[in-house]
């Protein structure tokens, strides 16, 4: 069994996974448009252009998300947060620093009682991320 986060996002699927590829070292492995899948009928004219599904692969890791189709079924992300493990702090740093611009810092990234650097952000495409680098073992 695997767990994936599955984002939606409200017609910024598209930048928000090319942004994660440049950032977190991802490949974008598909990425299909409403326009171009069954449900093209059913997807108004200005929504075509809007991913249906995209998937990407991060250090053997997936992240999949589309977009909401219509206004009206966009959902703003909330009592969750994608959390990304790093083993080096510089590592952690640049993440979260490129994470964070253009979003909102909830707490800086930082040392804690529970690991070398910690920081919670919301994104410019409004996904909540943690980024941690745990202490040594």
């Amino acid at each position: 069994m695997q767990l994936n986060p599955y984002l939606i996002f409200n017609s910024q699927c598209e930048a928000a996974f090319n942004y994660y590829a440049k950032h977190l070292n991802g490949k974008i492995e598909m990425m299909m448009r409403f326009g171009d899948s069954p449900a093209a009928a059913d997807v108004p004219e200005h929504a075509k252009q809007d991913v249906i599904h995209a998937r990407m692969t991060i250090n053997g890791q997936v992240l999949m998300g589309s977009d909401a189709g219509k206004p009206e079924h966009y959902a703003k992300p909330q009592g969750f947060s994608v959390s990304i493990n790093t083993s080096s702090i510089d590592e952690a740093e640049r993440i979260f620093k490129a994470l964070a611009d253009g979003g909102t810092v909830q707490m800086p990234i930082q040392q804690t009682f529970w690991a070398i650097r910690f920081g919670m952000l919301t994104d410019r495409f409004g996904t909540p991320w943690m980024v941690n680098c745990e202490n040594a073992a």
